[in-house]
């Protein structure tokens, strides 16, 4: 059975239209971050929990390289 988000964690977080619009945010975090649609509003959340997930290669902020 899936986690379902509740409400009041729905409300508080920032909300993105997109997936692409929540890993560009990520991706500028200092700390491991990964987008998942939430069930409430239906649109991307962001969440630092990572137990039990794989982390695709491109959310590890330490493996990549600055731009130049």
């Amino acid at each position: 059975m899936a986690v379902r988000t509740r409400l009041s964690i729905c409300l508080k977080k920032t909300r993105y239209a997109s997936e692409a619009g929540a890993l560009e945010v990520a991706a500028k975090a200092d700390f491991p971050l990964r987008p998942y649609r939430c069930d409430r509003c239906w649109q991307f959340h962001l969440t630092g929990r990572t137990k039990g997930k794989r982390i695709p290669r491109v959310l590890r902020n330490h493996d990549v390289e600055p731009l130049a």
